[in-house]
């Protein structure tokens, strides 16, 4: 399925172990990519979750920011959890002073919508697009996606209609933790986006 896939964990901050596990023992190579030279040897990327804040600043110090966009812009596959979907959204709302994100997601996110790291939990999720069993999704201090633009495609939803995963081309946008609870199929799709394109 993955054969041969180099792809990279953007290696700023975040949980990066998790998603490094999850892609290994789907077949994929993995790069931690740090520098723009690591970036450039990597088919897809994910952004794991951490502190947006944080993702942002460095990456602007290790001149990622620019290059990392770029990417984007010429279609390079992106998985982006939680931290990883605030950095893909085009627009943030609730952001702190000249926070930044890489854009390419049709979205307008909201940061911290679930509240403190204490008011965590967890939901069963019906994700048409990835078929039975529902996805079981660990939200910790997770955002939000408050608006679906033209672009973007809505994947998933809470029982209350709030919209929690969304995809655009290879762009995959989520606001849980698939990586800490077994679930696996994002990143397989993930790794079908990059194969389709190496």
């Amino acid at each position: 399925m993955a054969g041969n896939t180099t792809v990279g964990v953007l290696a700023l901050q975040g949980d990066v172990r998790e998603h490094e596990r999850v892609l290994h023992d789907l077949g994929a190579d993995v790069v931690r990519v740090r520098r723009p030279e690591e970036l450039a040897q990597v088919s897809g990327l994910v952004i794991p979750g951490g502190e947006s804040t944080v993702i942002d600043k460095l990456s602007r110090l290790f001149g990622l920011q620019h290059p990392i966009r770029d990417a984007i812009r010429e279609g390079m596959p992106v998985l982006g959890t939680c931290a990883g979907l605030i950095m893909l959204a085009d627009t943030v709302v609730d952001a702190i002073d000249g926070q930044q994100s890489f854009g390419g997601l049709d979205v307008i996110v909201r940061r911290n919508a679930f509240g403190r790291q204490v008011e965590s939990f967890e939901a069963e999720l019906d994700v048409s697009a990835l078929g039975a069993p529902n996805v079981r999704a660990a939200f910790i201090r997770g955002p939000v996606i408050e608006h679906v633009g033209v672009g973007a495609t809505a994947l998933a939803s809470l029982d209350d209609g709030r919209v929690v995963a969304v995809e655009q081309g290879g762009l995959l946008g989520i606001s849980f933790h698939p990586e800490i609870t077994g679930e696996t199929r994002f990143h397989r799709r993930f790794l079908d986006r990059v194969a389709a394109r190496v």
